[in-house]
């Protein structure tokens, strides 16, 4: 009677370690996934001024579409300036021109990373017609 006692206390610890080690590891797995989570996460931190690409959650493939270059599309729609911010993230953008203010999620924005728009730098290269050697 008393080794059955002794084999269901030893069990029981036994027991309970094997879940103090799952446990662990599940903690141990959770820190990881939200480090590699975290990696991806992009800060977005908008000042007036700043050119931004807004997200068009509208656009749709539609059944029996004859182009497939549709699929192709970009999501991110032309470039706007940011005008105000507010604290519950909302931003409010303008386009390019200044003609249309807006109010939009400030998750539905990113940063413009294209080039700048100074007109002064830029060179214009004439290309002539290639010149062939003569196949004899």
């Amino acid at each position: 009677m008393e080794t059955v006692g002794t084999n269901r206390v030893t069990g029981l610890h036994e027991l309970k370690e094997f879940r103090f080690h799952a446990f662990e590891s599940a903690r141990l797995y959770k820190e990881k996934m939200k480090l590699m989570h975290d990696k991806h996460i992009l800060d977005r931190n908008f000042k007036p001024g700043d050119l931004v690409l807004l997200y068009n959650s509208r656009l749709r493939l539609f059944p029996g579409q004859k182009s497939r270059a549709y699929k192709l599309k970009s999501r991110w729609s032309r470039l706007f300036r940011v005008v105000q911010l507010f604290l519950s993230g909302v931003v409010k953008i303008e386009s390019e021109d200044g003609t249309n203010k807006f109010t939009v999620n400030g998750q539905r924005l990113k940063h413009y990373l294209g080039m700048s728009d100074d007109k002064g730098d830029r060179v214009v290269i004439t290309l002539g017609e290639p010149q062939y050697a003569d196949k004899e």
